[in-house]
């Protein structure tokens, strides 16, 4: 299989920059990082990519078994980098993406320089001593109301997540990403999503990271951007004056400065 026709692997920028990987969150595609990608496109070789089962992506690779688990995302990225054969690469991915290049990083440190974890969340359930967001009963009813009507959860949801009421247009656009997204690959993800436990797996990881988090997040709360930042290993923390899950659209410059000051100290 070609795993970057698999994934809709597109680049942008210098072919004989450092490699810096976007990798987008759930109900997302590629598109997601259109105000994030130009700001790096002069430096760095850009390359996009699509989660199986979402955007541009081959849903015939989509595998019950392996995407059961964040672990087969990671294994699918690791299989993109490889055929990339770039060298060591920034990784960025954006909410259960963050969980996923960590991932990534545990595995095979090799191929990776620095990470930037984009309103990450470990795990969106609370526990004894943690607030993940979500009670257990919150996060069934929303699979419930997800599995009984995809379409209206859609439109729920997405402005929620966005967290932009004064930019409705942001929320229509995240609808829109939900709704082209196949149902049940859709449905399957976010199970996987919001019921993974990732916080063991922070670790693992002893690539230098760069943790950004909204000033306020109804998906991943800033409880939960400290809890990744002290639980990773030489980690920064950076916390953008910015409402909503989705910086990437409705605080892009302000992501882009911290960025740009992480992967510029590489």
């Amino acid at each position: 299989m070609d795993v970057l026709r698999r994934n809709n692997v597109t680049r942008a920028g210098r072919r004989d920059g450092p490699p810096l990987v976007l990798v987008h969150g759930f109900g997302c595609d590629q598109a997601m990082w259109r105000f994030v990608t130009p700001a790096f496109t002069g430096t760095h070789d850009v390359v996009l990519l699509d989660l199986v089962g979402a955007g541009g992506s081959d849903a015939g690779a989509y595998d019950p078994v392996r995407h059961a688990a964040l672990e087969g995302y990671a294994q699918d990225l690791v299989e993109v980098l490889e055929a990339l054969g770039t060298g060591p690469a920034v990784l960025v991915g954006h909410s259960v993406s963050a969980m996923v290049v960590c991932l990534v990083a545990a595995a095979r440190p090799d191929l990776v320089e620095r990470l930037v974890l984009v309103c990450p969340s470990p795990r969106y359930v609370d526990d004894e001593g943690y607030r993940g967001g979500f009670t257990r009963a919150e996060i069934d009813d929303l699979l419930t109301t997800m599995d009984d009507n995809y379409l209206g959860w859609s439109r729920f949801i997405a402005p929620v997540i966005v967290g932009r009421p004064d930019r409705p247009e942001l929320g229509e656009e995240l609808t829109a990403s939900f709704c082209r997204a196949d149902p049940a690959i859709a449905r399957r993800f976010a199970r996987v999503t919001f019921l993974s436990d990732s916080r063991a797996d922070l670790a693992r990881v002893r690539t230098p990271a760069l943790v950004v988090q909204s000033r306020e997040d109804a998906i991943a709360p800033p409880e939960v951007g400290r809890y990744v930042h002290e639980h990773l290993a030489g980690s920064r923390l950076v916390v953008l004056d910015t409402v909503g899950h989705t910086p990437n659209l409705s605080a892009p410059a302000q992501l882009v400065e911290a960025m740009r000051a992480w992967v510029g100290a590489a």
